[in-house]
């Protein structure tokens, strides 16, 4: 027993000490997972920042993009204004102001016809000399804006014109920086989820670092929903796109980050579990593997001095004044036989037979308490003129039941009251087993039934042991403390399952 506390406290403190190791472990891991998990937030506002930044860029560029049409369409009003004030004048009128004025545009490309589309007038172009009227490929090339219309001196004018080289550049260089905006926000080197759409949020501009399944117009909806709830939404406008939306959200890196320290605690857990499960299923094996050859040995051994005693019985009987003597002899070697079989047959699948279990433990308690102290007062409690069949290896529920009986006769030190009762229900029968002796404590009512564990100083605790295996493995039944006041004695419950 001394070595067993010893080993008890080794193992505990070879726990605590794995126990401390894991928790600092998963302290480090924890600490270097929360530093990573901030750097990589940082980085996304850094990010968002950013983006903000140059969406106040890009609606400056569209700003003066936008000025710039309406200063060209100003020139455009104020060219025609001029032309129409020049013909409303008498011919020797001084007009190089007018003049002056439509021949410095040198930027806008027009073409200034009659109603017909006679060519009247043009700049900032080339036109070949034998094109007098504006149609096909150059009445085309003219056509994306709607000609100004006006009337001078009674005479009907048409006013085409087309961006000009300047707006054009401007143009090309605004779409540009839009498409290199939009390129650099989906391809973020830190990985983020973005989704750039429209202002009503149905049409996708462009996307990256997302699954495509996300993207499905059934789900998009609700795939921006869960990437507002996490950042909002930020607003630029692009050409063809007022107010568009710019969602994103933390990468899948990051979320990974959130839950590898839990997932790896629990991970640690199931595996310390295995761990100890696999142990204790080594040690059960091994425990079972030495148990099975100490009751086969045992049986072995058993077998050579039963022989002889038959042989010496059988002398016996030879003289009439020993048939007492013999009759009592007789029925301890069948005891023997029956202990032999006991041993035997630990470790094999024990063949069940339908037995009536009143009859079976009446006559149990019938040969121990013939063989017990008189000072043992027995209290049976059985059903009377009941049959209760179950599923029974006679051989080795008598064992356990004698075990049981036995030890509640050395908690009494032999003397005291022993008392057995039956009782069943529908569906199970309960055999409790009560004694007046020193009792047990709360805390060792699992572990009076552990390989190993006594309380005597010459016992080797396999008895209770026994019962548990007998009953539980043998016999898919319930061996427990039902209740134990020290100093008062305690009871010990059997519940096993009727025969359906």
């Amino acid at each position: 027993m001394k070595n067993r506390g010893y080993n008890y406290k080794i193992t505990w403190i070879l726990l605590f000490l794995g126990i401390a190791l894991m928790l600092t472990f998963l302290f480090f891991i924890h600490n270097t997972v929360t530093h990573i998990r901030n750097d990589e937030i940082k980085k996304i506002k850094i990010w968002a920042n950013a983006v903000s930044r140059k969406i106040e860029v890009l609606d400056n560029v569209k700003d003066f993009f936008d000025n710039l049409a309406i200063d060209e369409h100003h020139k455009l009003e104020q060219f025609v204004a001029a032309h129409k004030y020049i013909l409303s004048q008498p011919l020797d009128s001084e007009l190089n102001f007018y003049y002056d004025f439509i021949s410095h545009n040198r930027t806008i490309p027009v073409i200034i016809t009659d109603e017909f589309n006679n060519i009247l007038l043009f700049q900032n172009i080339d036109i070949d000399k034998n094109q007098t009227i504006l149609k096909d490929d150059l009445l085309e090339s003219f056509s994306k804006n709607p000609p100004i219309e006006y009337t001078a001196s009674d005479i009907k004018f048409k006013l085409y014109y087309t961006e000009s080289l300047v707006y054009s550049n401007l143009k090309n260089t605004l779409y540009y920086l839009t498409y290199d905006f939009l390129t650099e926000i989906v391809n973020n080197s830190i990985s983020i989820p973005v989704i750039i759409t429209d202002s009503s949020r149905t049409n996708i501009i462009a996307h990256g670092n997302i699954d495509k399944k996300l993207l499905h117009s059934k789900i998009l909806n609700k795939t921006l929903d869960d990437m507002e709830s996490s950042n909002n939404y930020i607003s630029i406008n692009l050409p063809n796109y007022p107010n568009a939306k710019i969602f994103y959200e933390s990468p899948t890196f990051l979320t990974f980050l959130r839950y590898y320290p839990p997932i790896l605690t629990l991970l640690i857990i199931i595996f310390a579990i295995l761990i100890f499960q696999l142990l204790k299923i080594t040690k059960n094996a091994e425990q079972n593997s030495i148990w099975i050859g100490l009751n086969k040995e045992t049986a072995h051994q058993l077998g050579t001095p039963i022989s002889s005693l038959l042989a010496w019985v059988e002398y016996l009987k030879l003289n009439p004044e020993n048939e007492m003597v013999c009759n009592e002899l007789t029925k301890d070697i069948d005891k023997l036989n029956v202990i032999t079989q006991r041993f035997s047959q630990v470790g094999k699948t024990p063949k069940k037979i339908s037995l009536d279990i009143v009859n079976v433990v009446a006559n149990s308690i019938d040969y121990i308490k013939t063989r017990t102290s008189k000072k043992v007062n027995y209290n049976i409690i059985l059903p009377q003129h009941e049959q209760i069949n179950i599923e029974l290896n006679q051989h080795l529920f008598e064992w356990a039941l004698e075990n049981l009986i036995k030890n509640a006769i050395d908690a009494m030190s032999g003397i005291g009251d022993l008392t057995i009762e039956m009782k069943s229900d529908n569906k199970k029968i309960y055999i409790d087993v009560s004694d007046t002796g020193k009792g047990i404590l709360k805390r060792d009512f699992k572990k009076i039934f552990y390989p190993g564990y006594t309380t005597k100083e010459r016992g080797w605790g396999m008895g209770l042991s026994l019962v548990k295996r007998i009953i539980e493995e043998y016999h898919k039944g319930k061996v427990f403390v039902k209740q134990s006041s020290l100093g008062k004695g305690s009871t010990f419950r059997i519940i096993l399952k009727k025969e359906i």
